[in-house]
């Protein structure tokens, strides 16, 4: 019994997971294609179908009736809220555009953007969203883009894409489209593609979720295939997230049909084909210009005026889109950054540079070429399009000024060289893809690419931004952080640094000036005469100060001008100093030392000394007063136990000079180790610095061999086409010559040099200096008037030889649709008289 609309509605939603819907989406002329599948689909297969046809809003809607008596199912016409179910084909009206959500139909007044109605891809997108891996999209005959984006979401999202096969389509455009760039599963006659869908959702691989043995079979055996996906084409999947891995070659091998993942290892080891289709299938390059309208809308508004604000001055922008697949998210920057320049007048003094990579070397030969399908008209105004792009047989190629801001490279971000010096980073939708340590990594890499302040933009799906360190979120609908500048090190000296190479003496604040005033005076005479002598030091012992006639405690050390205490002190007082100053440091106050014996010009001296660390005045806050006192002993004092013996010795002054040589000589090796241990750090720090300027050679390098790859790219291409056009210049029997807009000789053909003279060297000379066997003396004055007009002119001419001409000038069109020149064609009318008289003989 047929099951009515109201049926199907009142009937509960099913499982979000296990109902497959098969999308097919067709145009006008796909209707015998439509028939041909459905009639192969048995009435229990267990699939849905919801079918979309590209037509006029306002075309009668009369599919469901046509499709009725050549299938076994039911069929009905879509209404809103319909609740999806098996063996049913669901018609969508063609005024109406149809979406679903846990699994059930709503429908929408037909919407377009920009002239362009693209319901297959509205559904397909709905689908792959709700159904994830049990969406399948199916596209017929037709001329129009419409499905193309929709079967890259699908195939985004783990599900099953198919096309029909160009050979025996009504219209083979959209199919021919597809299939060259490689967004297809299966290619197929629509008769077969039912049971080739039922294989592969019937495969016992996608019927295992919750199988234990299964599970870790296909985890063991991964690292294998990830080796040799390694070995075939260089690219390493370690990092990647296992659970993507396992889900996409899972889906190699419903689509091969393969029984088990042994098996689909050993069909890996006899086919690089399967490798190259199995690696670019984890490289998921699925994108859209301006794709996420609201993120771009954001970069539009804020973003990118604020880099072309700091960049004023003339430097050049610098922004790189890694994963850029075939290039329609770096193209969707340059136009951005295009518009905004253009608003600001500032088109003519800053230079913006994008850099777009990725890893699929086929995406970015795509990308090069800068041509896409009419499809893009829906997500660009029609201001963009005719400003930015060239409209050529229903395809958009992207205009030179776009072209030349983006330069694309193939680079593995895991391990190459990133670029640097950048002020705008687009990383979105790339990261999900990686497990949580490569994640850990690039946000470094991140940080090092760009500018103190430069920007990243993330994708929405990132369910984490990157670490607060080194980014700090910058609000709004678009997920965009700032790059944090590191915090400065603290600058500490080293335990062995040598204490003259302090730099505290610098931070003093200056002297006052001192007025020599007769007080002053007085002051200075009475410290020099009558106070003890001190010398003010800061914490690692450099002198700041000196009062008083210090030379017989402190004095030079030979070498090397060194002013520290450490190295200045004379005799004992080396080893009493130092650890005077550190418990002077430590406890604070005043310090007095023990009674120190020095020889000071030939006799023993008892010498006290005393260290004080300074709380005020702030400006002398953690110095060091360091004061020497001369101690009077008496007599008896001065003949106790050590002098009697130094007296009884005669060689006792020998031994206290050996002693102070000792000392001078390991405060020199020590001063030596601490001239050594910074020289070290010096170099260390130099070391540094080469090294960072080795990584950003490196990167410049990385950027020149992209560079250089796209030019040669280029090249490559325009000698092709000079190739091209030079071979069918000679074939033709047409004399033609080219002239720039000065009306000078660009280019001839070799039939031209029977009507003038010219010779290879004439290329350059002005059209009046030519001599012509023609009698048409007007043909300057008639070349000046094409060049104004810009229209064509055709008159007829006799030559000297009895022959006729038909004369045609024509202006000589750039791509971007501008006039430079003239091209003269002459047709011989005698030879074409002739030959039309034999062909009708």
């Amino acid at each position: 019994m047929a099951l009515s609309s109201g049926d199907l509605r009142s009937r509960p939603a099913p499982s979000a997971l296990g109902l497959p819907i098969v999308g097919i989406g067709c145009s006008a002329g796909g209707l015998d294609a439509t028939e041909r599948f459905l009639s192969s689909v048995p009435a229990d297969s267990g699939m849905a179908f919801v079918l979309i046809q590209h037509l006029s809003s306002d075309h009668a809607g009369a599919l469901a009736e046509l499709l009725r008596p050549v299938t076994r199912m039911t069929v009905v016409p879509v209404s809103d809220g319909m609740v999806v179910e098996a063996n049913v084909v669901y018609v969508v009206p063609p005024d109406k555009d149809v979406s679903i959500h846990h699994g059930m139909l709503s429908l929408a007044p037909a919407f377009e953007r920009h002239g362009m109605r693209l319901p297959i891809d509205a559904f397909f997108r709905s689908l792959a969203e709700d159904r994830q891996q049990d969406a399948i999209g199916v596209v017929l005959s037709g001329l129009e883009a419409d499905g193309v984006a929709g079967l890259g979401a699908i195939r985004e999202r783990a599900g099953l894409a198919l096309i029909q096969d160009p050979a025996g389509a009504q219209s083979d455009g959209i199919p021919r489209v597809v299939i060259a760039a490689g967004g297809v599963d299966i290619v197929a006659r629509p008769e077969d593609m039912p049971a080739l869908i039922a294989a592969y959702l019937k495969h016992p691989i996608r019927a295992r979720p919750g199988d234990a043995a299964a599970e870790a079979l296909i985890q063991g055996k991964l690292d294998e295939i990830i080796t040799l996906l390694r070995r075939h084409g260089g690219n390493d999947y370690s990092l990647y997230k296992r659970t993507v891995l396992i889900r996409r070659i899972e889906r190699r091998i419903a689509l091969n049909q393969i029984a088990n993942l042994a098996d689909y290892q050993t069909y890996l080891l006899g086919n690089p084909h399967e490798l190259d289709l199995l690696s670019r299938e984890l490289l998921i390059g699925v994108t859209a210009f301006f794709r996420d309208p609201e993120v771009w809308e954001e970069l539009e508004r804020t973003t990118i005026p604020e880099i072309l604000a700091r960049r004023s001055d003339g430097a050049a922008v610098r922004a790189w889109v890694p994963g850029c697949s075939t290039g329609e998210e770096a193209y969707s920057l340059a136009i951005l950054f295009r518009e905004a320049m253009e608003r600001s007048k500032s088109a003519d003094r800053v230079k913006v540079l994008i850099y777009a990579s990725d890893l699929d070397h086929e995406a970015v030969i795509l990308a090069r070429k800068g041509c896409y399908s009419g499809a893009i008209a829906a997500t660009m105004s029609p201001e963009r399009l005719a400003q930015f792009f060239v409209e050529d047989d229903g395809k958009y190629h992207v205009c030179k000024k776009i072209r030349n801001m983006v330069v694309f490279a193939h680079h593995n971000i895991i391990v190459d060289t990133p670029f640097s010096k950048l002020d705008f980073i687009s990383c979105r939708n790339l990261l999900i893809y990686f497990n949580d340590a490569l994640r850990a990594k690039l946000m470094p890499i991140f940080s090092y690419a760009l500018n103190s302040g430069g920007t990243l933009l993330l994708g929405g799906s990132e369910s984490a931004g990157p670490p607060a360190s080194l980014f700090a979120p910058v609000g709004g609908a678009a997920h965009l952080f700032r790059r944090l500048d590191p915090p400065a090190p603290e600058v500490k000296p080293h335990p062995g640094a040598t204490p003259g190479r302090s730099d505290e003496t610098a931070s003093m604040p200056p002297r006052a000036v001192v007025l020599d005033s007769f007080a002053t005076l007085t002051d200075q005479l009475i410290q020099q005469t009558y106070a003890p002598p001190a010398v003010l030091i800061s914490g690692s012992g450099d002198l700041l100060y000196i009062s008083g006639q210090i030379g017989p405690y402190l004095e030079p050390a030979a070498g090397k001008v060194n002013l520290n205490i450490h190295a200045m002190a004379r005799g004992a007082l080396r080893t009493v100093l130092p650890g005077l100053i550190r418990r002077a440091q430590q406890q604070g106050g005043t310090i007095r030392g023990e009674d120190v014996e020095i020889k000071i010009n030939g006799t023993m001296q008892v010498v006290a000394v005393t260290v004080q660390l300074i709380d005020s005045p702030e400006s002398l806050r953690d110095r060091l007063l360091v004061v020497f006192q001369n101690v009077v002993r008496p007599e008896s004092a001065a003949k106790g136990p050590v002098m009697a013996a130094l007296a009884r010795n005669g060689h006792a002054w020998e031994l206290l000079e050996a002693r102070d040589a000792l000392l001078v000589m390991r405060e020199e090796m020590r001063s030596s180790v601490n001239e050594l241990t910074s020289s070290n750090e010096d170099l260390q720090s130099a070391n540094e610095e080469l090294m960072t300027a080795k990584e950003e050679v490196q990167a410049m390098n990385e950027e020149l061999q992209a560079i250089l790859v796209e030019r040669q790219a280029k090249i490559d291409s325009l000698i092709s086409a000079q190739n091209d056009t030079e071979n069918l210049l000679n074939c033709m029997d047409v004399a033609t010559i080219f002239l720039d807009g000065g009306m000078h000789l660009r280019r001839y053909t070799p039939s031209a040099t029977k009507l003038f003279k010219l010779m290879p060297a004439d290329v350059g000379r002005p059209l009046s200096d030519m001599v012509s066997v023609l009698d048409y003396p007007h043909l300057v004055d008639d070349v000046e008037a094409v060049l104004g007009s810009e229209t064509f002119k055709e008159r007829e001419a006799d030559a000297r030889d009895g022959q006729r001409y038909r004369v045609r000038i024509s202006p000589y069109r750039t791509k971007d649709n501008s006039i430079d020149g003239v091209v003269i064609t002459f047709a011989n009318i005698r030879n074409l008289e002739a030959s039309a008289t034999m062909y009708r003989h």
